[in-house]
């Protein structure tokens, strides 16, 4: 670079890589606070995505276009009020009304249910499941089948029949290989005919989702359950037509309740009525506040990276203050100086940036295979992780490049 020659980007960017090179373990130490950086970064950001994920797949197995009714409130004779879900608002004629396609045309199935936790019995084995008292329209609005046997009919919630179908987990529990179909389990003292077995949830849904026994509603409540309002339910699960029809169908529902509960603000109403958005929303909000303490921690992570750039950068500029001082006395200005060492830090970014995206994705690769934990690589957060590599590579190495840029040639020469 004597006196006159036009200096390219080319010609920089050989210097600068060649320079790298030179020191390639001090390049290494540099890399590497900015390597664990960006790993952080893109396992964080995998890591809530994934948390994201799973939560979506547990609340939409209700369906995408489904409203869950819960009562309201009780209170107390000394003033206590209980949550939501603990009064006994609901009856099983709410829900038939609900399926009247005259008053609601936009709800295409209901579905009212009880549960209790109770002790199943087979021979000399008991397991403790989820009793779920039910008409067989939980088949449809929940969408799920059964893999053998039946589901509980029409016939059965008439005649209060004492017939049971159980999860797939369940069943593994209680009959370990034997064929559950016909076989007679105990709750209470009554003996329940098992004919049908729900089809398993995938593995990444919850468990309880498949551990469960479901019984008609009138069984639930004449033989095995009881309790002085033998008509009460603890929520009713409502379907739409479509997914574009929830919101007509959550007003034809509110409507419907409010009138006949006799109700006349809707703010008082002795019900709740939530959205499966209304779920989502809150059922992620705590994995965002968790993704964004881990995104703090990655970025606190970058920022001692950076500094590691900043200061190598300082020894290398000390080590080549006689080359500095050359090339400047050579006609080298100032400002391709400075371009110089930018790109050196540049440079450090992007090899640590691109480094570190690779060993994230190895990591969303084998974190799974370890913990129960999903992974999911989001491609425009890596690009952009390598992006912000290079710009602290660039913004940490200002101020060693225009140390260098101000460097009076004769002082730089004169230099030991």
């Amino acid at each position: 670079m004597g006196t006159g020659a036009v200096v390219t980007w080319r010609d920089t960017f050989r210097t600068a890589t060649e320079a790298v090179r030179t020191h390639r373990l001090r390049s290494a130490l540099t890399m590497l606070g900015i390597l664990i950086g960006i790993t952080a970064v893109v396992l964080t950001v995998g890591l809530g995505q994934g948390a994201k994920a799973k939560v979506r797949d547990q609340i939409n197995e209700l369906g995408t276009n489904v409203l869950v009714v819960s009562p309201g409130s009780t209170t107390s004779s000394t003033g206590s009020r209980g949550g939501f879900g603990s009064a006994s608002t609901l009856t099983t004629q709410d829900a038939a009304a609900l399926g009247d396609k005259q008053a609601a045309p936009d709800i295409t199935a209901v579905a009212p249910a009880s549960t209790t936790s109770v002790s199943l019995v087979y021979g000399t084995t008991n397991w403790t499941t989820t009793l779920t008292g039910t008409t067989p329209g939980w088949k449809d609005v929940r969408s799920r089948g059964v893999t053998t046997g039946r589901f509980i009919t029409a016939a059965d919630q008439k005649s209060a029949a004492p017939v049971v179908v159980l999860g797939p987990d369940t069943v593994s529990q209680l009959f370990n290989s034997v064929d559950p179909i016909g076989k007679m389990v105990t709750y209470n003292g009554v003996q329940l005919q098992v004919i049908g077995v729900l089809t398993p949830l995938s593995s990444n849904e919850a468990t309880s989702n498949n551990d469960l026994a479901i019984v008609p509603i009138s069984t639930y409540a004449q033989k095995l359950v009881g309790g002085s309002n033998r008509d009460s339910v603890s929520s009713i699960y409502v379907k739409a037509t479509s997914a574009g029809t929830l919101s007509a169908a959550y007003q034809e529902a509110d409507t419907l309740l409010l009138n006949r509960h006799k109700i006349t603000t809707a703010t008082s109403a002795d019900f709740s009525i939530a959205t499966q958005q209304s779920i989502l929303t809150a059922a992620t909000s705590v994995d965002n506040t968790l993704t964004v303490m881990l995104a703090g921690i990655a970025i606190i992570a970058l920022l001692v990276g950076g500094i590691g750039v900043m200061n190598i950068m300082l020894v290398s500029v000390t080590e080549r203050i006689r080359e500095i001082g050359l090339r400047k006395s050579l006609g080298a200005r100032p400002r391709l100086i400075r371009r110089q060492f930018l790109v050196e830090a540049s440079l450090l970014g992007l090899a640590g940036g691109v480094l570190g995206v690779t060993l994230g994705l190895l990591g969303a690769v084998l974190l799974p295979q370890f913990t129960d934990s999903r992974v999911i690589v989001s491609v425009p957060a890596s690009i952009g992780a390598i992006a912000m590599a290079m710009g602290i590579g660039v913004v940490f190495g200002v101020y060693p490049a225009t140390r260098a840029a101000r460097l009076a040639p004769i002082d730089a020469l004169r230099s030991e």
